[in-house]
């Protein structure tokens, strides 16, 4: 999973991925020591260069051009913004000495920026009204003509201009780091620590998309109907471009998303050189995803495949991932003379050396964010440890606890903290202080050495020998079980092989956002088929498992436009750091997987999808939901692009027992992980998972804020005996380490 988020967002699935909270005072990220400074704040963004200062200063600095124009350089003026020298004059001032890198000419010009020439296509409603000590904002529409602004000031009062020689050195900079980017990409392949891969995923998707056009230029007609829509749209563009310019008020002929956090810039719609940009892209992609939406004559799998590798193709080529088409880098690079290519370069050398030769872009400031210090903090005891995973039983702060326990299995393709992130959204924490006895896995990161470990492995060292040590401690015969994501499918695999055993052990079942039919799996389904899985067999049998960065590159890609090109834009453009984010820092925590175990799980599931058709063989028996016949509380989220709700619903109708279907709001993270306090979202309860999931939907009723009490009420109600608090460590199994313990901490 990856799950994220729309990292909500990021959310997660969620990760819808705008993020959940944000740690407060972001400082900028590190990687291998190399810190990228914060850039330089100016009291005006680059972009007002084409306007002009205040009406009043400007008859000052026209009486005082010619004088000026014969005048030697003095000491810096104290009001620069007020006096900007015309170009003319500046070009007769006598150089006294070099200038240093930190000084500034006694009276720079304004910036002849790019934005300064386009800002005169402008209609006439694009004056800016200024404004005094206040950062800047977005300029009212008025229907004068658009004055040029002053040059933006750094915060000692200089104007901050475009430095010709500043501008060359951090040029020649940008292709030193350039250097080292490609010095980071191409060592470990030189070394045989990485082959070639690209060849193959460019391979199919060209493929999927010759399948895409070979559909619309099979018949002429289709293929003039297809350029029609097309041409269409750009005439449209182009009519309301020459009204706009001739001063004339003009609708958009497209509009973006409101959703799309790519053209937030006010520039994006204020300047009519970005405006035409922004609305060109938008025609275009809206024809080239209906392409695949009206293809007729083409299966469902190469539809899916085509709309996601359509979607990788119009997010990269965005105006807005570029620095000449992007007016906010632009002005970010004119007013740092470049500086912020030169840390963007630097950031990107660092993350491709951090991926091995692939880019593992930084999401997060991983420097403030340590697994057991302010992540994962929840008061515990490792009791048991196998070559598989640690047991953690965390610490009691209630005098009494519900007598059965909770036993938690989370995913191993992510690290279970997830449900331990900060006091605040801590699920386990939450537990805990409402009286229940909490158990939970956590999962080793596999190397070479445990490449054999099977599915089979992971459910008899995981779920089966957990319940052994925890009936061990408690005493007690049983458990209500916890799985989340493919924990969720473990965890109901255990299940069927306990009931075909006849073993009572666990309760009942709680699933978060668990497949088990998997007829409409979500996006993943895009990089399972027999070709991709050879491919991915191929590369574990060389390793012995599949890199985390793969896989969690995978869930990114599902979500490009939210958890990869926001932050090239931010890192590698901009030169600035990321915020701190807690899930984000999760998200990229990414763990291998084995072999033997991926493997199953990827044929038995996502290509045949066996468990639901009967035809699971685990342990030398084939398995059988129907046998499974505990309560299940089955959780899904209302935007889950992992596990989607309409999977969820439909596995809902192959166990034995009662299933009570609860649909939370948001994603595949931030539904979840959604504490009451935050009293955010929703979720909707109703009849018996019959029939079809809209249907369900339908009926259900809808309740404001977290499920977390309603589902302790469930677990209540199939038993509310109460124990005195069980202290970890204190029978048969002494501590071997405080939670989170050791396992949790290895990475990639």
């Amino acid at each position: 999973m990856d799950e994220t988020t729309k990292i909500d967002p990021v959310r997660s699935g969620d990760v819808p991925l705008t993020p959940i909270e944000t740690s407060t005072a972001p400082p900028d990220g590190k990687r291998n020591g190399a810190t990228p400074p914060a850039p330089a704040k100016t009291s005006r963004p680059a972009s007002t260069k084409a306007k002009s200062a205040p009406a009043k200063a400007a008859p000052k600095a026209t009486e005082t051009a010619k004088t000026k124009a014969n005048t030697p350089a003095k000491a810096p003026a104290k009001e620069p913004a007020k006096k900007p020298a015309p170009a003319k004059a500046k070009a007769k001032e006598p150089a006294k000495e070099p200038v240093k890198e930190s000084a500034r000419p006694s009276k720079p010009a304004p910036v002849a920026s790019l934005t300064a020439k386009l800002a005169r296509l402008k209609p006439a409603q694009a004056e800016a009204a200024p404004v005094k000590a206040e950062p800047p904002k977005p300029a009212p529409a008025k229907t004068e003509a658009a004055k040029p602004a002053a040059a933006p000031e750094v915060s000692d009062g200089r104007v901050a201009g475009l430095d010709p020689e500043e501008l060359a050195r951090n040029l020649g900079r940008l292709v030193e780091e350039s250097g080292h980017v490609m010095a980071s990409y191409l060592k470990p392949r030189e070394q045989g620590q990485v082959t070639a891969e690209m060849s193959e995923e460019l391979a199919d998707m060209i493929k999927t998309l010759g399948h895409l056009a070979e559909y619309w230029l099979a018949d002429p007609q289709r293929t003039v109907e297809a350029q029609s829509r097309l041409v269409t749209g750009y005439m449209d563009l182009w009519a309301s471009s020459l009204k706009r310019l001739a001063g004339e008020p003009a609708e958009p002929a497209v509009t973006p998303d409101p959703k799309d956090q790519r053209f937030r810039d006010p520039e994006w719609s204020s300047n009519q050189f970005f405006d035409f940009l922004k609305q060109a892209y938008l025609i275009t992609t809206d024809w080239a995803e209906a392409l695949v939406k009206d293809a007729k004559d083409i299966d469902d799998r190469t539809r899916q495949k085509a709309d996601f590798y359509m979607r990788q193709v119009t997010a990269a080529i965005s105006p807005s991932n570029f620095v000449l088409t992007n007016p906010e880098v632009l002005r970010e690079t004119l007013a740092s003379n470049g500086e912020n290519l030169v840390r963007g370069m630097k950031m990107l050398a660092e993350d491709i050396e951090a991926g091995r030769g692939s880019l593992k872009i930084r999401q997060s400031d991983a420097s403030r964010f340590e697994v057991g210090k302010n992540l994962a903090i929840t008061p515990g005891k490792v009791i048991f440890q196998n070559e598989l995973m640690q047991l953690i039983q965390y610490s009691p702060v209630t005098e009494t606890v519900l007598k059965t326990p909770i036993m938690i299995v989370p995913p191993w393709i992510n690290k279970y903290y997830v449900l331990d992130l900060n006091p605040e959204k801590s699920f386990i924490r939450w537990c805990v202080e409402n009286g229940l006895t909490v158990f939970t896995i956590s999962w080793v990161n596999p190397d070479a050495r445990l490449a054999q470990k099977g599915f089979d492995d992971y459910v008899t060292a995981g779920p089966l020998t957990a319940l052994d040590i925890i009936g061990e401690v408690t005493g007690q015969d049983g458990v209500h079980a916890i799985g989340y994501c493919v924990g969720g499918t473990l965890l109901s695999v255990t299940l069927a092989h306990m009931a075909h055993l006849g073993d009572p052990r666990i309760k009942s079942a709680t699933l978060f956002t668990t497949q088990v039919d998997f007829t409409h799996a979500g996006d993943l389904k895009i990089f399972v088929d027999e070709d991709q899985i050879a491919s991915i067999e191929r590369k574990m049998a060389e390793q012995g498992y599949l890199s985390g960065n793969k896989m969690a590159m995978a869930f990114n890609l599902l979500r490009s436009n939210d958890l990869i090109w926001p932050y090239v834009v931010n890192n590698y453009l901009k030169g600035k750091a990321p915020f701190p984010f807690d899930l984000l820092y999760w998200n990229s925590d990414s763990t291998r997987m084995p072999a033997a175990n991926h493997s199953f799980y990827l044929r038995n599931c996502y290509l045949n999808n066996t468990l639901t058709k009967g035809k699971m063989v685990l342990f030398g028996h084939t398995l059988n939901l129907k046998d499974v016949t505990v309560p299940i509380f089955n959780l899904a989220t209302r935007e889950d692009h992992i596990a989607p709700a309409r999977s969820a619903f439909l596995g809902s109708r192959y166990f034995g027992g009662k299933v009570d279907f609860v649909l939370a709001g948001s994603g595949h993270i931030a539904g979840v992980v959604n504490p009451p306090a935050k009293q955010k979202y929703q979720f909707w309860t109703g009849p018996k998972p019959a029939g079809t999931y809209d249907t369900w939907l339908k009926n259900a009723t809808e309740h404001p804020g977290s499920w977390w009490p309603y589902w302790l009420e469930w677990i209540k109600k199939k038993g509310s005996a109460t124990v005195p608090a069980r202290i970890p460590g204190s029978g048969k199994y002494p501590p071997i380490e405080d939670a989170p313990g050791a396992y949790v901490k290895m990475k990639d």
